[in-house]
């Protein structure tokens, strides 16, 4: 048998865990059916140019230079970062602008002259509260495996009940955001952090009031693009002796006695493998999309408790002489009514809040731009394109609707060209998300210990990506392909070799069993 591991999908998660393996001496084979490697963070080519289609910046870099540095080597050196000094600029429809900034003090200062001292008061508690969650979950839930009550309580000891208690878990985000500030602006704003990782502000728990902590730790844009962070892990993994297989689908995990024996490809083809780290949202596999006998109901996200989906328009458009910046968010007049449209009746809503990330803009006031600007606007949806998909209607009612938006703030783009991307098209992307960007919401004060960790009950088989613990987002996505791959060389020491004496090799032979269901895989 094949000693090789097979990573199915190059999303951060995947490429986190290959190169782990690569430089563990393992020569691990990635398989992905797109042409590029990234899944989310793959450029999206527009006109003539590409841009960001997914992730935009990058947070917790610590995880990024730790894993480089576990390949003998520095993230420095292989992509070029810029800090953000101003984090975003947010814009409400009375006229009202607000700047958050990488300083604390700066921006303690915007929000006194925006909503008074007692709201830059609030954001003072606010930040030193958001903190305290931060460090409270860092080392059990962010940097461990994924926990159970009984590995918290067990490596915390007495320390357990009122560290559980201080991440404020059994309250709502927006309920939580009310202890600091009074003016609903500011609740909207920092509410908004929710939908980092997919969720509702309103259902949340409040420990996400953490997102804010990490943002005041460094936000970096990459020069080239997301998809340039992607490039170079693919460049390190290769020169580690791994193998990357693009444009090839993955139809099948093979098991037999309940061990992963073989991966079957959509051509008829198998690699054999004992080892095979699945880097894809884990509903796939319990709908059986990569065997029925992997099907599980107990792996698949029902459509209710699926993470927020997403509207997305890559632009060419020329703006004038509107102040934007990198970062900008306009937001609707109803925040909650926003999110009842979504989650309770299943469409877009009428009056969405609106990102746009300029792409060809610093976060400070420049010249204007003449030409066409690279921006991503982007409007929350829900996750229902398999269920209740929108119509296109629907969809072109969303679009007018967020351009309208923008034009009553001032902003009137005159559009060139766009690439749309919605529900539908991150369903055919990732099958068995129904279109979810972040796989599970987290809906209930034990949502973490409710995630999947890297292992399942199938030897061989392992997990990564955003539906696993640690959670959506690249730094998260990427530490679950850490603990997967982690896993694997504790699982299977000797596949663990050293680097200088590697000698590569595999077998890819035509399958002889196939499981009699074969479905379309794709990796994030």
């Amino acid at each position: 048998m094949n000693a090789r591991p097979v990573i199915i999908g190059s999303g951060i998660g995947g490429l986190a865990a290959a190169l782990e393996l690569a430089a563990a001496g393992t020569c691990p084979i990635v398989i992905e059916k797109e042409a590029r490697v990234g899944g989310k963070m793959a450029p999206v080519t527009i006109g003539e140019t590409e841009m960001d289609g997914g992730p935009t910046v990058l947070t917790m870099a610590w995880v990024f230079r730790e894993l480089f540095e576990a390949a003998g080597t520095r993230l420095e050196d292989h992509i070029t970062l810029e800090p953000a000094l101003r984090l975003a600029r947010h814009f409400w429809e009375d006229g009202t602008r607000l700047d958050l900034f990488a300083d604390l003090e700066r921006s303690r200062d915007a929000i006194q002259d925006f909503a008074g001292p007692g709201a830059a008061d609030g954001f003072t508690r606010y930040q030193s509260y958001a903190r305290q969650i931060y460090q409270d979950v860092e080392d059990v839930f962010i940097r461990s495996p994924k926990p159970t009550a009984w590995r918290v309580f067990r490596k915390l000891g007495l320390s357990a009940v009122p560290r559980l208690m201080r991440i404020d878990a059994r309250r709502s985000m927006w309920r939580a955001l009310g202890d600091f500030f009074e003016d609903p602006r500011l609740r909207q704003l920092f509410g908004r952090y929710a939908t980092y990782a997919g969720n509702n502000p309103f259902h949340a728990p409040a420990t996400f009031n953490l997102i804010a902590h990490v943002e005041q730790q460094g936000v970096w844009r990459i020069k080239g693009g997301m998809g340039a962070l992607a490039q170079s892990l693919r460049r390190l993994i290769e020169s580690l002796g791994g193998e990357f297989r693009l444009g090839r689908a993955v139809d099948n995990i093979l098991i037999r006695k309940n061990q992963v024996t073989a991966i079957g490809l959509d051509d008829g083809q198998s690699l054999q493998t004992s080892i095979c780290v699945f880097n894809g949202d884990i509903s796939a596999l319990g709908q059986g999309l990569l065997g029925s006998h992997l099907a599980q109901r107990s792996l698949v996200t029902p459509a209710r408790e699926r993470s927020l989906s997403a509207m997305t328009w890559c632009a060419q458009a020329r703006v004038g002489d509107f102040p934007l910046i990198h970062h900008n968010v306009f937001f609707s007049k109803d925040y909650a009514e926003e999110f009842k449209e979504i989650e309770t009746q299943g469409r877009s809503p009428q009056d969405p809040t609106v990102y746009v990330c300029a792409q060809d803009r610093a976060d400070v006031d420049g010249p204007v731009l003449d030409e066409g600007e690279r921006l991503l606007i982007l409007v929350n949806a829900p996750a229902l394109a398999d269920v209740n998909p929108l119509q296109s209607s629907e969809i072109d009612g969303c679009r007018d609707g967020a351009y309208q938006k923008m034009a009553r703030m001032g902003l009137e783009l005159k559009v060139q060209s766009t690439v749309h991307r919605g529900p539908r098209e991150w369903d055919a992307l990732f099958p068995g998300t129904g279109g979810a960007i972040y796989g599970k919401a987290a809906r209930t004060w034990n949502a973490t210990l409710k995630r999947s960790g890297s292992t399942c009950n199938v030897s061989g088989l392992y997990l990564a990506g955003g539906s696993i613990h640690p959670g959506a987002g690249v730094p998260m996505a990427a530490l679950s392909g850490r603990m997967a791959a982690s896993q694997v060389l504790d699982d299977y020491p000797s596949i663990r070799r050293s680097r200088p004496a590697v000698t590569c090799g595999g077998t890819s032979m035509p399958s002889a069993t196939t499981d009699s269901t074969r479905s379309r895989s794709s990796p994030s």
